[in-house]
């Protein structure tokens, strides 16, 4: 694999430490600020609604800035806006801070992702991309659980500071390790619009925001699930958001190579799975050790769906997927935002710590509903497209002028 891949991995790294240590951060930023842990898990909400925002807007307005100084123009806004958080003042600051640094997230990974298929040949593009998202989930398993205990520690600003100081790492990474790449002399605003029209790109933007909801339901408030469902103490919290990252790594190792060899029955098999293990979830914390595993393989079947859903928007979206794949991540943090609000509406209606399982169990299966319709609807247009090659090929031709008298006479 090329350098250059170590690059956004380093990048995916420091964005998925700030994206998600938020979660294990709740409890003591609510303290801090004098709030409720629902009402401090609109800092998560407030992250995902940057993305929303920032990726198809920056995407568009960089849509003629050569790939390699967008994606350290990014990483520049990324790195301000978690200084920013570090230094509110306030709830509302804060808030303003986490929409700041989410502006930047779907729009360099839109960018990174055509930058990594492009680096390989096309039988190994899944694979790549799938090796750019390998730092989402090492920040899972090192980041997250040592920014947590940092935080924990030395107070939440702390984190923050040490995710800008990660901000100017990626940046140098990328100045020195990313090549510069023309850009297509047909790309434009316009033509990725028209991609991002395509039935099957808003289908598959549809399965990402409600399957992918159903894994950030229950990952919002894992930390809190943590002491108050399993009944472990806070100092176990990093143990736990370990575990996730760890299920993580093994969802996205094995989603690259799936990926490239068949991509809906991946997406099939693992929107499935993560139903199944969110109806599991809440029987298993009673015993210590299938928690920790649950926790595992919701990691896994969760990020299992990330690569085949990035793929697909980029595939469908053809000769112009950047805003595709960048809209794509919209989609993943409108189901965090969702997830999010969803999974704390049930906290709040006193369904119990571990109820937004069963909220996320509904979430995966109607993502799984939309992406099973796309795939029969994508099969049908497939057999049409072919029946018309069939039917205009010089032998459907020749038989069409063949005479009726001719046919009857069997000539």
């Amino acid at each position: 694999m090329p350098l250059a891949l170590l690059a956004l991995a380093v990048s995916a790294f420091g964005i998925g430490t700030t994206e998600f240590v938020m979660m294990g951060l709740l409890p003591n930023v609510a303290d801090d600020l004098g709030t409720s842990v629902p009402t401090a898990g609109h800092l998560v909400s407030a992250y995902a609604i940057g993305v929303v925002i920032g990726a198809p807007l920056l995407t568009a307005l960089g849509s003629r800035v050569p790939r390699k100084r967008m994606l350290l123009l990014l990483m520049a806004l990324f790195t301000v806006g978690n200084l920013a958080s570090a230094l509110a003042p306030g709830f509302g600051a804060l808030l303003a801070g986490r929409v700041l640094a989410g502006l930047p997230h779907g729009a360099f990974f839109g960018v990174g992702a055509v930058v990594a298929a492009r680096l390989v040949r096309e039988h190994r593009q899944a694979r790549a991309v799938a090796t750019m998202f390998l730092g989402l989930t090492v920040a899972n398993i090192v980041g997250v659980p040592a920014a947590t205990a940092l935080g924990q520690q030395l107070g939440w600003r702390s984190t923050f500071l040490v995710v800008s100081a990660i901000g100017l790492v990626a940046m140098a990474a990328l100045a020195g390790l990313v090549p510069n790449m023309p850009l297509d002399a047909h790309q434009s605003v316009g033509r990725e619009l028209r991609a991002l029209g395509d039935r099957q790109v808003l289908l598959g933007l549809l399965t990402a925001v409600f399957g992918f909801a159903g894994v950030f339901a229950v990952y919002s408030y894992l930390a809190s699930m943590t002491t108050e469902a399993i009944g472990l103490g806070e100092s176990s919290v990093t143990l736990v958001l370990a575990l996730f990252g760890i299920g993580m790594t093994l969802g996205a190792l094995a989603a690259g190579p799936l990926t490239d060899r068949a991509l809906r029955p991946t997406l099939y098999g693992s929107l499935t799975a993560l139903a199944l293990v969110l109806v599991a979830f809440p029987f298993t914390v009673h015993t210590t050790w299938l928690a920790l595993t649950a926790v595992v393989m919701l990691g896994a079947v969760g990020f299992l769906t990330t690569t085949p859903l990035q793929m697909l928007v980029m595939r469908k979206a053809q000769d112009a997927p950047t805003l595709a794949s960048a809209s794509n991540h919209s989609a993943f943090n409108l189901a965090n935002a969702g997830g999010a609000w969803l999974g704390g509406a049930a906290i709040a209606a006193g369904w119990g710590w571990t109820s937004p399982a069963f909220v996320g169990a509904v979430l995966a299966v109607v993502g799984l509903a939309i992406a099973a319709t796309a795939g029969l609807l994508d099969r049908d247009r497939t057999a049409k497209r072919a029946s018309r090659v069939v039917a205009g090929s010089p032998l459907a031709q020749e038989q069409e002028t063949v005479s009726p008298s001719s046919r009857a006479s069997g000539s």
